[in-house]
């Protein structure tokens, strides 16, 4: 099973200097996950209805210049609408997995997704907290040891909180 380390910033500056030093350590774009409420209105540009998640809605962004700076240029991107939550934007392998069926109604919200990415349920609880305060969730899927090492030591010198390796369950990807 791979591992992921993932922690929590306060700010979209916090977390676009943690993205930048992670690309430059060797991670790539498709391993970087980012998941923060959507203070700016996105659904300005998610009008899409349909989805694979009956407990919200998501839509893909056609460009990631709407938002600006390092995270809106991440790969998938997308806007996800999730009851009592609120509104959201995620991008990397997260997407994935809150577009699919991990949104479930038994846990529901964030933490029903984060559980379903391998992630305890304490701590998906506790960082689906974090992200209804306004903070942001960064997670790095890594292949070995050594990446795990290298990501946990970037995420300390960027002040990251709340830093935890997490197993990541498989996503199963829908026809």
């Amino acid at each position: 099973m791979k591992q992921s380390v993932a922690g929590i910033v306060k700010t979209r500056l916090e977390a676009e200097n943690l993205v930048n030093a992670l690309r430059a350590n060797g991670f790539a774009d498709h391993e970087i996950s980012a998941l923060f409420p959507d203070k700016e209105g996105s659904k300005d540009f998610a009008h899409d209805n349909s989805t694979k998640a009956p407990e919200g809605t998501v839509a893909g962004v056609g460009t990631g210049g709407l938002l600006g700076g390092v995270l809106g240029l991440m790969a998938g991107i997308g806007a996800i609408a999730v009851p009592g939550v609120g509104p959201l934007i995620a991008a990397g392998p997260i997407m994935a997995t809150l577009s699919g069926a991990a949104v479930g109604a038994t846990v529901g919200g964030i933490a029903g997704a984060l559980i379903g990415m391998g992630i305890p349920e304490y701590e998906a609880k506790m960082y689906e907290g974090k992200i209804r305060d306004g903070n942001i969730l960064l997670a790095v899927h890594c292949n070995n040891n050594d990446e795990l090492k290298r990501a946990e030591e970037l995420y300390k010198q960027h002040n990251v909180s709340d830093i935890h390796r997490v197993g990541e369950a498989s996503v199963k990807k829908s026809a």
